[in-house]
């Protein structure tokens, strides 16, 4: 009986092996090294960063504990310098952590996700979290900023068009939210099934060839 390489023991949440899951950490690495970039002031549309699928994919693919301190720990980070170093405010406040709290629902959606579904559930997935932090973003300055009114109507305003003052709309910063929440999150998918197809053939490259009946050796005669 062939013996089983130890790379095909499987983790208990979703199958994927854990030596698999080791080797591919430079694509997490690679993608918080885009998400900190997207977050510099100005180089980016506003809304338009890899946060939303950095979150989403850790939760799919990252070890468990791995899944919520790598995003978040990431988030806070930045959020820290930013406010500390550009918005000249506070490093902590209630907004930035009920964001975080959104991150952290992003994260627990992905949970709910598994690496062998299909490249078209996932990207939904990440649109999914993309929608979900919109929700609870623009709840978060409807509730803080005191320029919306605490109605329902201040909060359908939040939702929509925004503070007269400020531009662009919440519409346009929604729209941005979804096509880089899809964008990134199809690149990172994209990579991850990409190698796990480079790595399943390289397996099967190595396994060795299996007898069959011609290769037995004929029985003595009696």
């Amino acid at each position: 009986m062939r013996k089983l390489q130890s790379s095909s023991l499987s983790s208990p949440r979703n199958g994927v092996s854990s030596v698999t899951v080791k080797e591919k950490y430079g694509l997490p690495l690679v993608l918080i090294v885009i998400f900190a970039l997207t977050r510099l002031p100005g180089l980016m549309p506003w809304n338009f960063s890899a946060a939303y699928a950095l979150a989403f994919c850790a939760g799919v693919y990252f070890p468990r504990r791995m899944a919520w301190w790598l995003p978040l720990g990431t988030l806070l980070v930045t959020d820290v310098l930013l406010n500390v170093f550009y918005y000249h405010v506070p490093p902590l406040n209630g907004y930035m952590l009920l964001t975080l709290a959104g991150f952290a629902g992003i994260v627990a959606i992905g949970r709910c996700f598994k690496p062998q579904m299909n490249w078209v559930k996932l990207v939904g997935g990440g649109l999914l979290g993309g929608i979900l932090f919109y929700l609870v973003s623009n709840t978060a300055s409807w509730f803080y900023d005191p320029g919306y009114a605490r109605t329902l109507a201040g909060w359908l305003q939040a939702l929509t068009v925004g503070r007269p003052d400020f531009h662009p709309t919440t519409l346009e910063f929604f729209r941005n939210t979804l096509l880089s929440g899809g964008l990134f999150t199809a690149l990172f998918v994209g990579s991850m099934k990409i190698s796990e197809a480079a790595e399943s053939l390289k397996e099967k490259e190595g396994e060795p060839a299996e007898e069959t009946d011609g290769d037995k050796p004929e029985e003595a005669k009696a």
